[in-house]
């Protein structure tokens, strides 16, 4: 039985409808992405989700019932926008968060020892918010969000600001949790990191829902007509490929190209091409379309028809 069920929610702001009848659920143990470009309705989805603010019309559910006050105990959520206090120190912080979302004072302490430690910040217990950088705070605001244990944990861009090896931190732990059957809600821009986390996906687009399901069934919704190549050589045989409407180059660096097969274009004209203008060719795989180049494909689709509409 899913944890989470959104369906056919709209919200509307005046005469601006920021989601149209979106439907998805989330399942327990599973990591659920939800995409889409700037003002797609992912926050607004999101703020309902949380109670922020409410559907005009639809229904959610959490745990077959429908969403209520006694609900947001059992939810962790990171907003893309942070809510710490500054002038608080860290360490009162949390311990007051973990208050607010039931635990005794024992407890909350307890835990916020135990997350600082996890987290690498227990050098900054004792700083104020203002003190830390836009990453370390990024991570006391991580820590909030699980501190009181929640069933549903919900991350609305969790990566933004940290250098590599925290951001490697948080993901690490997100995986953890899911490992322990938490139902997770991973809002991101970030295809790659989507693709590497997420079992399933959910698409917004001018706030209605275009592409959904388990991230490999996704995929192979779509057709293997993406060659990535790795060469030593001239690359001007990409340019006049392309010139030709036989590809889409779709990514291109030194010694690297991503390009996609355009109207049957079969891949041994892109692999003769390659090979009588390079020097060495080291890789001529051919693949399903990353998620990136599928997000930009379906998005890129749903503004042609709506514009022609």
């Amino acid at each position: 039985m899913p944890l989470l069920e959104v369906e056919n929610v709209t919200k509307r702001y005046g005469a601006f409808t920021a989601v149209d009848g979106v439907s998805f659920t989330a399942q327990p143990g599973r990591i659920v992405g939800l995409l889409g470009p700037n003002g797609a309705g992912k926050t607004s989805t999101i703020r309902m989700i949380t109670r922020i603010t409410t559907p005009d019309e639809g229904t959610i559910r959490i745990g077959g019932e429908p969403l209520g006050p006694q609900h947001q105990r059992r939810m962790g959520y990171l907003p893309e926008e942070r809510g710490l206090y500054r002038k608080l120190k860290v360490g009162e912080q949390l311990v007051y968060f973990g208050e607010l979302r039931g635990l005794s004072r024992a407890d909350a302490r307890a835990r916020t020892t135990r997350w600082l430690e996890r987290l690498g910040l227990m050098d900054w217990a004792g700083k104020k918010t203002e003190e830390l950088s836009k990453g370390m705070q990024q991570k006391v605001q991580f820590a909030s969000a699980l501190l009181h244990e929640p069933d549903l944990l919900i991350l609305d861009e969790p990566f933004s600001g940290l250098d590599p090896v925290n951001a490697e931190l948080l993901k690490t732990t997100v995986l953890e949790e899911r490992a322990k059957g938490k139902t997770i809600l991973f809002a991101s821009h970030r295809m790659e990191q989507v693709e590497q986390m997420c079992d399933d996906l959910c698409l917004i687009a001018r706030g209605r829902v275009v592409l959904a399901g388990p991230v490999r069934e996704v995929k192979q919704r779509f057709a293997r007509d993406v060659v990535h190549l790795e060469f030593d050589g001239d690359d001007g045989f990409l340019d006049r490929l392309a010139a030709e409407q036989a590809v889409r180059v779709v990514e291109r660096g030194p010694g690297t190209a991503e390009v996609q097969l355009l109207d049957g274009t079969p891949p041994r004209r892109v692999l003769d091409a390659a090979l009588g203008s390079v020097h060495e060719l080291y890789r001529f795989s051919l693949d399903t379309p990353s998620l990136q180049d599928i997000f930009v494909r379906t998005v890129g689709e749903t503004a042609r028809v709506a514009g022609g509409s």
